[in-house]
């Protein structure tokens, strides 16, 4: 499949097909959650591996979350400093996660915003969609628009034309997971943001 615009992009991600775009990171295979079973199906991926709910602004992102108000003054303070970035927080998830995000735990959801203009410029008009690295899974992660399409026949991936100097450069990296526990932060991968178990 040929690559395509960004407007035949975001139009194909409404309908329910896995798209892939530029992130800050690696470009990311999304679908809307309700559709996130395409992308384990696509990845061959397995279900101990959950995906990762990206968005554009933390207000699309919490309603797919749910804690105390204490929590929520602690996260909040997390994403002002850190977020859009390289950071993945792992959060109690709410009843609007669709359970294929995380098949094994659907208690909690990964959550991020990319530092990237043209991937917040699609979520903007997509909503929040289920994220992963464009990759088979066990495989590393292609970097390269043009292979994507080349290895993801079925996939919808964005015509890279254009795209200079409308996002920082990536990083090349998966991001820094942390995930929520009683006590703090658990750090679950180490990427380039350094986050500390009591921030």
């Amino acid at each position: 499949m040929p690559q395509v615009s960004r407007k035949e992009l975001i139009t194909g991600a409404k309908q329910g097909q896995v798209i892939s775009f530029p992130t800050d990171t690696v470009p990311a295979l999304a679908a809307l959650p309700e559709s996130a079973s395409l992308i384990f199906v696509t990845k061959k991926r397995p279900p101990d591996k959950p995906l990762i709910l990206m968005g554009s602004s933390p207000e699309a992102i919490w309603k797919y979350v749910t804690g105390t108000p204490k929590e929520l003054q602690i996260w909040e303070g997390v994403i002002k400093k850190y977020w859009p970035g390289q950071l993945t927080l792992v959060l109690p998830a709410s009843e609007l996660v669709p359970k294929d995000m995380n098949p094994l735990d659907t208690t909690t959801i990964g959550v991020r915003i990319p530092d990237s203009t043209i991937a917040q410029n699609i979520l903007k008009e997509t909503g929040c969609l289920a994220t992963t690295s464009a990759n088979l899974s066990g495989e590393p992660p292609i970097e390269n628009l043009r292979e994507i399409a080349r290895k993801f026949p079925d996939v919808l991936v964005l015509n890279e034309e254009r795209l200079k100097n409308q996002q920082k450069y990536p990083s090349g990296l998966p991001s820094t997971v942390a995930k929520w526990t009683n006590t703090g932060w658990k750090i679950l991968r180490q990427g380039s943001i350094q986050l500390t178990g009591n921030e």
